[in-house]
């Protein structure tokens, strides 16, 4: 068994989730954890649709900054795929991409305010990188024999237009639907940085104590995504997109001295404003490293691998949910809701859902990022499983689940994890915003102390240490030749 790259390569990984366990902040510090879990599920299944005017223009708000920002952002990732080889396009992409939406809004808060544009932009800019990344893909696979049997003489757009784009025109309308799936999460949780969005209604129902509000949140959030088969039509985008800008709201007048500010002095490294020199700015610079980066850093790949390891496991225990392969229909319908609850659910707000509930550590971070990543990766191998067929004496129960079905998807589900690796990494950083020390808590700590330089230079190590693990789970993945797919 341990000949195999992809064992070996396993109990690697989990051996360096257990050390980390051993640096990680663990624990439950609430007083009453369980009381507080119940009255949340209690609330959850006592929903309370007609507590606030406010949750239906909140969703509405949603849907709106989620069409608007996956629609600029695929126009955009769209131009970029197609000079996508250019060496300064992949890296100007891999860097935006880097960032997530939520410090992207924290940026364009400091000189936009709350104004639509923020949140447009914070959804547009890492998707642009996203899909130009994707779509690139997509395009350099299409067959490229149609283009040779047209005339000589032909244009290169006529070419790219009749042929490459009609060869792949499923795959790139499939992966923009299941991008705008990803927006509309995005779109919520930047409701917890103040815009008008799910996630601002869902913080002031928690700090109440408004279970059944938050709940009767969750449950039309989950129908908004269960339901985009339904009113995501082909037919209808057009008028989504070009009615949702008429309800973003209209937010705060945009004070453009706050943007030359911002960018002229703000982000400027103060020895520099002040006149320190040289000397001046490495003194800063080593005090940012010591006391807030390294720190955040050793937090974020704690936390990272810990979750990582944890999302395999319940990626590998919920697949049978699923799979066609175990249980009759009546289960795997309760499978499939429980993984689009799960998946649905940004990891963002169900981390902060556990930190209410358990009180400040790692474990809800865990939980939170496991639950939701791991609920993606299982959908996906059950699927895969349930298109296998198995041989008539083929064995039943565990040993079917161990012996027949795991090592045939088993490096599917190898690629799956290592490709949400540097989205797990994403998600990390930005949960210190919620008070756990990753690489966020002190981004957002600068922030509030009007320190912008400080902030920035952690965003760009942020964004650095992202498309390290990218770097490294690509490399992986070449070696181990593991096939990949792009997920949210």
């Amino acid at each position: 068994m341990f000949s195999s790259p992809t064992v070996r390569v396993s109990f690697l990984f989990l051996g360096i989730a257990l050390v980390a366990l051993l640096f990680a902040d663990i624990a439950i510090t609430a007083a009453n954890p369980w009381k507080d879990l119940g009255r949340f599920f209690l609330g959850v299944v006592t929903p309370d649709f007609f507590s606030s005017e406010g949750v239906a223009v909140a969703l509405l708000r949603t849907v709106a900054f989620a069409f608007v920002g996956v629609a600029l952002g695929s126009l955009c990732g769209f131009a970029l795929s197609l000079v996508y080889r250019n060496p300064i396009v992949r890296t100007f992409c891999a860097f935006i991409r880097a960032i997530h939406e939520l410090f992207w809004a924290l940026i364009f808060l400091q000189f936009f305010g709350f104004h639509p544009l923020t949140g447009v932009l914070a959804i547009a800019i890492p998707y642009s990188g996203i899909f130009a990344k994707v779509y690139s893909e997509i395009l350099e696979e299409a067959d490229p024999v149609p283009g040779r049997l047209l005339p000589p003489g032909t244009s290169t757009i006529s070419r790219f237009l009749y042929t490459r784009i009609p060869d792949c025109w499923v795959q790139l309308r499939t992966y923009t639907a299941y991008r705008l799936e990803c927006g509309l999460r995005s779109s919520a949780i930047l409701g917890f940085v103040g815009l008008p969005t799910l996630g601002f209604f869902l913080e002031s129902a928690f700090s109440q104590g408004h279970y059944s509000e938050a709940g009767a949140m969750l449950i039309l959030f989950y129908v908004v995504i269960a339901t985009m088969p339904l009113w995501v039509r082909p037919r209808l985008l057009p008028i989504y997109v070009l009615g949702a800008p008429f309800f973003l709201g209209e937010g705060l007048p945009i004070v453009w001295g706050n943007v030359e500010r911002f960018f002229t002095q703000d982000i400027v490294p103060s020895p520099i404003r002040n006149g320190e020199g040289f000397s001046g700015l490495l003194t800063w610079l080593n005090d940012v490293m010591v006391t807030e980066a390294l720190p955040g850093i050793w937090n974020t790949l704690v936390l990272t691998q810990i979750a990582l390891v944890a999302t395999g496991i319940i990626a590998l225990l919920a697949f049978p949910l699923i799979s066609a392969h175990f249980g009759g229909p009546v289960r795997r319908t309760g499978g499939h809701i429980f993984l689009v609850v799960v998946r649905s659910t940004p990891e963002y707000i169900l981390a902060y859902i556990l930190l209410q509930l358990w009180g400040p550590s790692m474990l809800p971070a865990v939980i939170a990022l496991a639950l939701h990543n791991g609920g993606i990766i299982g959908h996906l191998i059950g699927r895969q499983t349930s298109a296998i067929r198995l041989r008539p004496d083929a064995p039943i129960g565990f040993n079917r689940y161990t012996y027949e079905l795991v090592p045939r998807v088993y490096r599917s589900f190898l690629a799956f994890l290592f490709y949400r690796w540097e989205i797990i990494m994403r998600e990390t950083a930005i949960l210190g915003i919620l008070g756990i020390y990753t690489l966020g808590f002190y981004v957002d700590s600068a922030i509030q102390n009007i320190q912008f330089d400080r902030a920035m230079i952690l965003i760009v190590i942020t964004a650095l240490l992202n498309i390290g693990i990218d770097v490294l789970g690509r490399f992986i993945r070449r070696k181990l030749a593991l096939q990949t797919m792009p997920t949210c």
